[in-house]
């Protein structure tokens, strides 16, 4: 479900399969250990291996992204799928997230 990999630069977050009412809590909890731990004060999110996400999936990332800016610190997405990407669109969250389409992509950023 999700995988946590820091670097001297970046927490990478890798998450895998669907996220819905079923597990979105869990996801909220392990995102704010995440975020709140994070030595680096980068936070970013891999969605390359998710192929589902609901409101309450989505809700989950915006509290992680909420509680990251609130402790000054960089919250992305990367890897979203055209499919998933859609709902951000729908949602307008597409302005609020800092969305990258490869985590090369976002280190060319970073750098």
């Amino acid at each position: 479900m999700l995988t946590n990999v820091a670097s001297p630069e970046i927490s990478l977050v890798r998450l895998q399969g669907e996220f819905n009412a079923s597990n979105a809590a869990a996801l909220q909890t392990q995102l704010t250990s995440v975020v709140q731990s994070s030595i680096p004060s980068t936070v970013l999110v891999d969605m390359e291996n998710v192929n589902f996400l609901d409101s309450a999936g989505l809700m989950a990332l915006v509290s992680a992204m909420s509680l990251a800016h609130r402790l000054n610190r960089r919250f992305s997405l990367c890897g979203v799928s055209p499919s998933i990407r859609i709902i951000f669109e729908i949602t307008q969250l597409d302005r609020v997230f800092e969305l990258f389409e490869t985590r090369a992509e976002f280190e060319a950023v970073l750098n």
